[in-house]
């Protein structure tokens, strides 16, 4: 058998493996199995081999690769693990590889394969141990200093063998022969092991010692067992298992030992003995129960281990995939079928490790749910996620992009006066974000009349008392954004003039801030608007707000009116899309009047979408439409936000974070059969909308593959019939049917030639023209549309080819052909031929009569059909098969046959001693057939009773023997062919007479022997113990000739015609009755027999006793 060979040499000194040069046992399904023991050098790689005949076998084997017991290598194919399967398709034989690609430490340990097909299993185990990788023997300078003749350990250095190096000459050294160390090992005392070891190099002395074990381990022959239990045992997870083995002694008694301690009978464990055969039965095998098991008799045992398999665990909720930005919390959460099951996940093809990756990772079990929680992603967490259990697997997708900063209300300048209040607000989209204010380039820090607060979405700056040096440029900068934003703060000065006058009133209007013009004015919707207007004049002007023609007047509640000296503050607590209109403003005093009119304009985030809905899919990919919303918010919608969802999961995934700017979307990345919806947000400078009403579910469907092979079947003057197979790829949208289409050659217009789908596969095009050159094509058809035609290489040029006519006569017609009367005949002859032949049937040269013979003839056979065959059918059929100047003929030879009739003429010709002579003549009705031979039959004339004396005796006479003296015989004969013997036989015309002769019988004497014997007791009566009031019987037997009489007695006095005792008496077996017995029927019974030879009895002792009630005492 080959051994797993490694690709780096091992160095010479390496011990050999265990499997070197040793042959491997096969059995059970296992052509060729690993070694059982290999050592491997760190870094180099090792491949295992192992065979399997599939040739006996129904379906194809399963092989599974399991490190320890149930470490399933499958889940840890990559760089490290390969595993590969061939086919040999001559040899029918799987060949399945496990190669190790750079072995290391952790690779070494106990390996299993095992291979399972329906109820068979076979598996085989096999050991790695792994060394360190040799290096080249340095030279060891203390050995040069040693005494030559000093012992290991003797002594001091002697550095006296480096004087005059150069002048000695070295002696040439013999070669030793070169010595097994194994060998020495084994005859070698434990104690010295370490010293050989150091001595060949061997360095690891463990597994030096296992080996050792096992090479000194000898089958011995059992004495106490005849079958010991098999190597190995598998069972399913809560399934039964039996252990049998068979001992010499039926009648030892043996113990049970698991993991080598004694099992006691229970419920769980069943052990039994059935003569030499000792099973031990677990019943509903759990995890616990795998382990090693032992059957002990006295000092021999025989050991086994039972693997317990664990029913595959599939997944019930498969994962979904996200779409997240950088800092956002990612869970992935699967449903598996039972609870506790182990689950691993996976990150692209590395394995995430609890307590490797517990920083990064967080592993959540409830129940059937597992959840693998990335607290907060990063770029390099975007890839692949999967979950695997021993059953199913699944994976999603985590895309992860940088995260972009909205600004949702940039700051605005300011103008205010000295002692006033300044306040600074934006607005951006992340509430977690922090940032700096900057003074001209410089940050501004808190004191007690600048303030800075932080509060969800909103930043401010808050200037108590300003002052003149508080003016300048005003900037907020996000942090780990490359992002400013900017406002001025423009300090007022106030001139007070002390010469009183009057001065008209004036409006004052900022055109900076929220107004985008002279006499517009745009807020967003839920935010407030203070309007600080500065009035001026002397005296101080009356100050009259108006929406229209109605004044506002209030001075609480959301729309309100403030007045200051010489500034009218008019205030929108959380403005809404109702407040927008014109609004005007009148200030009068005596000296005039002024007026100024405001557009307040309401901005808000838009409407969702509307409509939004699936136009097309394809294998990964759908389209997506929706139309724009009703409402704009007042302001230009900038685009659209996507994102989708399996159905009945609740995790959305976003499909862009850039705006989308058209209202048609081709989402792709998607799992082909899997159902999803979709939901379309509206963006506009203010915000994003509610999102839109869920899409209707849809699933990313393909068409299939084109058909494959397609081929002209057969072509006729006006039909073409094609054949061709399924596609090669049919994907999740099923396949409804194929439409074929054609066209003329040199035309571009193909037809449809069926209006309805066809689901075979094949089809006959219809009323094509006679001699045109047509092409043809087949389209699978499915939910997803119409899959890529196949195309005939070449046009089919449409003519019916003549083809000479061919009659198919089958086998068994070529011979005769041989019926009997009353049976069925029905023959199919098939033929070819183009044009359709015509078909004639003959019989004996003239045409069959169809009240006779049944014909039916259809394009590819004739049938020859006889209900119920009579011997007139009996003859020669002829088939001529014609197309125009062309024919076949075939022919048939039937003959129909039944039982023959009688014998003629039987009669006994000769008598002598005990035998007489028979002949007879053959029947005049053979029954259209061949006689095979006759019965002859003989009759006592005194019984008249007849039997049978030979059977299929072929000529026509015979001769009868051992007839008996003084009787008189006669004799009846019956014919015999293929369908039996005949109806009626022939009775000779004589009869046979057995004259006596003078013959003398002698008896011989008999003496009768004597049988005469005294009564004698084979079964005596035995003292009995009963309850009172249950009936009882007291038994005994005796022989005696002539029969003895019975007397039976009670305290030596004869019991009569007691109706209390009945006596019975069978064959000699004596028994007296007692019905219901009492107290006073206590004493002693005997029995006594008397004959004219003698006598003899036997007696007992009867105790009844009350019974008493246990509940009284």
């Amino acid at each position: 058998m080959p051994e797993p060979v490694p690709e780096a040499k091992p160095a010479e000194d390496a011990p050999p493996a265990d499997g070197e040069n040793q042959s491997t046992s096969l059995s059970g399904l296992f052509v060729e199995k690993p070694p059982e023991s290999v050592v491997a050098v760190a870094g180099s790689d090792v491949t295992f081999v192992a065979k399997v005949d599939s040739s006996a076998l129904t379906r194809k084997p399963t092989m599974k690769w399991l490190k320890g017991k149930w470490l399933d290598l499958g889940s840890k194919a990559g760089k490290h693990m390969q595993f590969k399967e061939t086919y040999d398709r001559n040899t029918k034989i799987y060949t399945y590889e496990m190669k190790i690609i750079k072995v290391v430490v952790g690779d070494a340990g106990g390996y299993r394969c095992e291979v399972t097909v329906k109820d068979k299993c076979d598996s085989s185990t096999f050991e790695i141990t792994v060394e360190a990788a040799h290096q080249e023997d340095q030279a060891d300078i203390l050995s040069a200093f040693k005494r030559a003749d000093a012992g290991e350990d003797d002594g001091d250095l002697d550095f006296s063998a480096l004087l005059k190096a150069a002048k000695k000459k070295k002696k040439p050294q013999k070669e030793e022969p070169e010595i097994d160390v194994w060998e020495l090992l084994k005859s070698a005392h434990p104690s010295e092991y370490e010293k050989i070891a150091f001595q060949y190099g061997i360095t690891d002395l463990r597994g030096m010692l296992k080996r050792l074990k096992k090479m000194k381990e000898v089958q011995k022959h059992s004495e106490a067992f005849l079958k010991r239990l098999e190597s190995c045992y598998s069972v399913e997870k809560g399934k039964k298992i039996v252990m049998s083995c068979e001992v010499l002694d039926p009648n030892v008694q043996v113990k049970w030992l698991k993991n080598g301690q004694e099992i006691k009978p229970s419920a769980k464990y069943v052990m039994e003995a059935i003569g030499n055969v000792r099973t031990l039965t677990i019943n509903k095998a759990n995890l616990s129960d795998d382990a090693a098991y032992e059957c002990v008799v006295g000092d021999d045992k025989c050991a086994t281990e039972v693997y317990v398999k664990e029913p595959p665990i599939t997944i019930t909720k498969l994962m979904d995939d996200y779409h997240v930005v950088v800092g956002e919390r990612v869970e992935f959460e699967i449903e598996v079928s039972e609870e506790g099951a182990h689950v691993m996940w996976y990150f692209e093809d590395q394995e995430i490790i609890k307590d490797k990756d517990s920083s990064k990772y967080r592993f959540k079990k409830d129940g059937k749910k597992h959840t693998l929680i990335i607290q907060e992603a990063t770029l390099d967490d975007a890839g692949m996620y999967h979950a695997w259990t021993n059953g199913g697997h699944t994976k999603g997708e985590l895309e992860v992009e940088e995260k972009e900063l909205e600004v949702l209300q940039d700051i605005a300048d300011l103008t205010v006066r000295a002692t006033d209040q300044a306040m600074f607000k934006c607005e951006v989209s992340d509430d977690k974000v922090t940032g700096k204010w900057f003074k001209d380039g410089v940050e501004v820090l808190p004191s007690e009349r600048i303030k800075m607060t932080h509060i969800g979405r909103f930043h401010r700056l808050i200037i108590d008392n300003v002052k003149p040096e508080d003016a300048g440029d005003y900037t907020f900068v996000p942090d780990g954004y490359a992002l400013s934003l900017s406002a001025k703060l423009n300090f007022l000065e106030i001139k007070i003039d002390y010469v009183p006058r009057q001065d008209p009133p004036k409006i004052h209007l900022d055109t900076t801030g929220n107004m985008v013009s002279q006499n517009t004015i745009i807020v967003v919707a839920g935010n407030k608007l203070r309007l600080d207007v500065e009035i001026t004049g002397e005296p101080a002007p009356t100050v009259v707000w108006s929406k229209g023609d109605e004044p506002i007047t209030a001075t609480e509640g959301r729309v309100k009116v403030e007045s200051r000296k010489d500034l009218s503050c008019f205030v929108i607590e959380g403005a809404e899309r109702g407040d927008e209109g014109n609004y005007s403003i009148c200030v009068t005093n005596p000296a005039g009047e002024d007026k100024a009119v405001l557009f307040i304009k309401i901005v808000d985030v838009p409407d969702p979408p509307e409509n939004v809905k699936c136009t097309g899919v394809g294998e990964d990919c759908a389209t997506i439409v929706w139309e724009p919303p009703k409402f704009d918010g007042g302001a230009p919608i900038k685009g659209y936000l996507m994102e989708r969802k399996k159905k009945g999961s609740s995790r959305w995934t976003k499909l862009n974070f850039d705006v989308y700017e058209s209202t048609t979307y081709e989402a792709k990345r998607m799992i082909e059969g899997v159902l999803y919806e979709m939901r379309v947000f509206a963006v506009n400078s203010i915000g994003l909308s509610q999102p839109s009403l869920n899409s209707k579910p849809f699933m990313p469907i393909a068409p299939t593959s084109e058909p494959t092979r397609l081929m002209v079947h057969d072509v006729t003057d006006s039909t073409c019939t094609l054949r061709w197979l399924a596609p090669e790829k049919i994907g999740a949208g099923g396949l409804d049917g194929y439409v074929i289409e054609y066209c003329k050659e040199g035309d571009t217009e193909w037809v449809a030639a069926n209006t309805d789908l066809c689901e075979k596969q094949g089809y006959v095009v219809r009323g094509l023209p006679v001699g045109e050159k047509i092409n043809f094509r087949v389209v699978a058809v499915n939910i997803a549309g119409r899959s890529p035609p196949a195309t005939l290489s070449q046009p089919v040029t449409i003519r019916e080819v003549v083809e000479y006519p061919k009659i198919r006569l089958p086998r068994e017609l070529r011979t005769k052909y041989i019926r009997k009367v009353g049976e069925k005949i029905n023959l199919t002859i098939p033929f070819q031929g183009k044009p359709h032949p015509v078909a004639s049937w003959f019989k004996d040269g003239q045409p069959v009569d169809p009240k006779m013979v049944n014909v039916r003839t259809t394009n590819v056979d004739s049938i020859l059909f006889i209900r119920s065959a009579e011997r007139e059918h009996s003859g020669k059929y002829e088939l001529v098969l014609k197309i125009e100047n062309m024919e076949d003929r075939a022919s048939i030879d039937i003959r129909i046959i039944e039982k023959p009739g009688p014998p003629l003429n039987v009669r006994v010709t000769d008598v002598w001693g005990f035998n007489a002579a028979l002949e007879w003549e053959p029947p005049k009705d053979d029954g259209n057939c061949e006689i095979t031979g006759y019965t002859i039959q003989k009759a006592d004339m005194k019984t008249k009773e007849w039997f049978t004396v030979y059977e299929h005796n072929r000529r026509t006479n015979c001769t009868v023997s051992d007839l008996i003296m003084g009787n008189e015989y006669m004799f009846r004969v019956y014919s015999e062919n293929l369908c039996g013997l005949s109806e009626e036989p022939r009775f000779s015309k004589n009869t046979a007479v057995i004259a006596k002769t003078g013959l003398e019988q002698k008896q011989t004497s008999y003496k009768e022997k004597d049988m005469a014997c005294a009564p004698k007791f084979t079964q005596p009566l035995v003292d009995r113990s009963v309850v009172a009031g249950y009936s009882t019987a007291i038994s005994c037997s005796v022989r005696g000739f002539p029969k003895p009489k019975i007397v039976w007695m009670k305290n030596r006095m004869i019991i009569g015609e007691d109706p209390k005792f009945l006596m019975q008496n069978n064959q000699g077996v004596l028994t007296l009755n007692i019905r219901k017995p009492g107290t006073f029927d206590a004493g002693k019974y005997s029995c006594m027999a008397v004959n004219d030879l003698g006598q003899d009895e036997v007696e007992c002792k009867l105790d009844v006793r009350v019974a008493t009630d246990p509940d009284k005492k």
